[in-house]
């Protein structure tokens, strides 16, 4: 494989344009274009990986053009577990190296500086355990965030913590510091990384013969050189960098250009992943070559054909609406009104379900299994006395409050002491023997906990119990009269409660590949 170096770290990039808070300053013609453009070459990514990889031998020499960039040994913070889930950090950067790139780049301050590198994308690509889900996490550059402690990209230099802007780690550290960044904000692993350069961004959308889009109305922007009318138009590599940076459109809103960005990815994806490109080798060499040349990825994902194909597959459930794209909820900051910080704890929930996306086994029922069918019970129809089994004051409400954000219904809170007053090791989750549903009701309560804790039947000496009052909202409706009551004892190995039922400020700002079929209507 062909190895380039990494770019010189750049200097702190200019405030950006993406649906800013009030009084907010929007970037410049310069600073919009190579934003959008990098935001967009993200996707090609996705898209370049699904081109016929069932043929990988044939294609060997093209996919060699792929830059390779190993980053583990710069990764000096703890690393969270893994989960089953593939996690791949996809970053645009505006590298001024290289051929072509120069003339996409914003004109820097410094002749010096013409080597350098930023990036105003950090998207999150989430694919399930199971492969069948996928979900794209934006990440606001200008988000003020905790850097850890990071190696200086060029130098080596440990750089001490801080408080910066999120794209600041790039910028000074690399993708290893970004890495490290986002793991240590959001306790999420990942897998695998993919830089993007945008300079082959036109020549890509030339190879894949152009994009169709629709508008309701027609366009005429001097800003973004874009001319097209009212209906379905077919974008060149040209017209393509016009509508993605296009902003005086519609009712002039970021979000409105946030989304119709996602639609071309989605649009791309489709296209990249489409029975006329798969069975044209020669459209086919002509699409991979011009997106490998403008990548860069991890030894481990350039090299391993089954992730790639996981990827590719992931990839062709987003053209039938198996992916969201999704912007971590925020707020303007108060210290700068030109920075924003993440809502919470909106944002950490949204972590949590990513994190705690994990692997659904189901085990295979023995020949001599009942025939009685399994019954399922949701979150709504539990009722779950928590009861706190370690050292830590308050673990019983916390655990609680996880419990009914999910959909459960607490009744009571408590304290359980092991024999010899020490703390339990492992969360239990305990019914009554004499009720025959309660087994089922456990079996939900203990799939929603992680680590999953074991469930037995015969109930456990409760101490200091009271009535819960929630300060969470109840989830609609309420146990049947007569619901066995759960118990679940809180372990020191307790981790969270698993995530489903999202904040609103992230489903309102999430749209699924579904929703984006038809612009016109």
């Amino acid at each position: 494989m062909a190895r380039r170096a990494a770019a010189a770290a750049g200097t702190p990039p200019p405030p950006p344009a993406d649906r800013p808070p009030r009084g907010h300053r929007s970037g410049g013609d310069g600073q919009g274009k190579m934003r959008v453009l990098a935001w967009i070459s993200i996707g090609l990514t996705t898209a370049m990986v699904a081109g016929l990889l069932t043929v990988y031998t044939l294609m060997r020499d093209t996919f060699g053009n792929i830059t390779e960039k190993s980053v583990k040994e710069d990764i000096i913070n703890p690393r969270p577990p893994e989960t089953g889930a593939l996690n791949v950090l996809l970053v645009g950067s505006d590298t001024r190296a290289g051929k072509g790139n120069a003339r996409y780049g914003q004109k820097l301050a410094r002749e010096a500086d013409a080597g350098g590198k930023r990036t105003d994308t950090i998207i999150l690509m989430h694919i399930s355990p199971n492969r069948d889900k996928a979900r794209l996490i934006s990440f606001p550059r200008d988000s003020m965030v905790q850097i850890p402690k990071c190696k200086n990209e060029a130098t080596k230099q440990v750089m001490a913590p801080r408080r910066d802007m999120i794209n600041s780690a790039y910028n000074s550290g690399g993708v290893a510091c970004t890495i490290s960044t986002i793991e240590t904000l959001t306790q999420i692993r990942i897998n695998h990384f993919v830089e993007v350069d945008f300079s082959g961004f036109k020549n890509i959308v030339d190879a894949l013969g152009g994009i169709e889009v629709c508008l309701k109305s027609g366009v005429n922007d001097k800003d973004s050189k874009l001319v097209l009318p009212p209906g379905k138009s077919l974008l060149n590599g040209e017209k393509a960098l016009g509508f993605v940076r296009l902003r005086k459109y519609g009712d002039n809103s970021d979000i409105q250009r946030i989304r119709r960005q996602q639609i071309f990815l989605s649009k791309v994806v489709a296209k990249a992943t489409s029975s006329d490109l798969l069975t044209d080798l020669g459209r086919l060499r002509e699409f991979i070559g011009a997106a490998a040349s403008s990548v860069t990825m991890d030894p481990e994902l350039a090299n391993d054909t089954e992730r790639l194909i996981e990827i590719a597959t992931s990839a062709r459930e987003m053209t039938a609406g198996g992916v969201q794209f999704t912007t971590v909820p925020w707020g303007a900051d108060p210290a700068d009104p030109n920075r924003v910080v993440w809502k919470e704890p909106d944002a950490t929930q949204l972590f949590t379900a990513i994190k705690t996306d994990t692997e659904v086994t189901v085990a295979a029922p023995s020949a001599s299994a009942s025939a009685k069918p399994k019954v399922t019970i949701k979150p709504e129809q539990v009722r779950v006395q928590v009861l706190n089994g370690t050292k830590t004051f308050g673990k019983a409400r916390e655990v609680a409050d996880e419990l009914v954000k999910q959909g459960f219904t607490v009744v009571e809170l408590g304290n359980y002491e092991a024999a010899g007053g020490a703390s339990v090791a492992k969360s239990e989750v305990h019914y009554a023997k004499t009720i025959e549903s309660a087994a089922d009701h456990a079996s939900t309560l203990a799939g929603a906990v992680l680590p999953k804790p074991a469930a037995a039947s015969g109930k456990v000496k409760a101490t200091n119990a009271q009535p819960y009052a929630s300060t969470v909202p109840a989830a609609a409706g309420a146990p049947a009269k007569g619901t066995p009551v759960m118990q679940l004892v809180v372990g020191e190995d307790f981790d969270s409660v698993k995530v489903t039922k999202l904040p609103d400020s992230v489903s309102k700002s999430s749209i699924t590949a579904s929703e984006q079929k038809n612009v016109c209507t």
